[in-house]
């Protein structure tokens, strides 16, 4: 904590998301005391004394940058995607350390009530083996992996819901799209659709901040349903 009680951040990842919750942390109340990025990660000045850690970064260096982050005894988020394969390895080594993790593939409250209408939606067609299932998701051309954290954990869910049909994945990557990602059923004769469609990224900094206020002083590991109480 600050000398007047405010929650020191650290940010790793200097893209858009890190900026934008730089720009977005004095609303939640955090003081940010550095920034790590590609260019300075290797400094230990950049690793700065923090309370809570928010990781935009690549899915190459989160398992690194989480074992770094918690011997230091620094609770910590994690927005970035393209590591969740690490998942099982990297929540064993981080168990010693009396920390807490939010880890989320995505981390805004619209998108995490649509992981639970997913959810719904996959129990109510489990029995209904003539309809089909799929999900679609469109982000901009920059994004690195295909298909999306998001969609994973949504084809995820459905599974484990009891939906054990099929679920056609697939990818879009064009323009500037933040994000959409589709839910569908299909009959022979009907098809149901749910869509979450992202206009902005403040959603995804926003719940990043939120989880980063929820789990400092908690320890274990968490996902955006533990901090929303879904």
């Amino acid at each position: 904590m600050t000398p007047s009680g405010e929650p020191r951040l650290l940010l790793v990842g200097r893209g858009r998301m890190g900026r934008l919750v730089d720009a977005l942390s004095t609303e939640y109340g955090f003081q940010v005391v550095g920034m790590v990025n590609s260019g300075n990660a290797d400094s230990p000045e950049a690793w700065a004394e923090a309370d809570v850690a928010i990781d935009f970064s690549t899915g190459s260096a989160v398992a690194a940058n989480a074992r770094r982050l918690a011997a230091r005894g620094i609770d910590l988020v994690i927005g970035t995607t393209g590591w969740q394969a690490d998942e099982g390895p990297l929540r064993q080594a981080l168990a010693e350390f009396p920390i807490g993790v939010v880890a989320a593939p995505n981390f805004a409250l619209g998108v995490n009530l649509f992981l639970a209408l997913a959810q719904r939606a996959a129990e109510l067609m489990a029995t209904h083996a003539e309809f089909g299932a799929w999900i679609h998701e469109m982000h901009h051309r920059a994004k690195r992996d295909a298909p999306s954290g998001t969609a994973i954990a949504i084809r995820d869910t459905m599974e484990k819901s009891g939906y054990h049909s099929p679920i056609d994945v697939a990818s879009t990557r064009v323009g500037s799209i933040p994000g959409t990602h589709t839910v569908g059923f299909d009959s022979a004769a009907e098809t149901i659709t749910l869509t979450h469609a992202a206009r902005d990224r403040t959603a995804f900094a926003r719940g990043a901040l939120q989880a980063a206020r929820w789990v400092h002083g908690r320890r274990g590991w968490f996902t955006m349903k533990d901090v929303l109480g879904l």
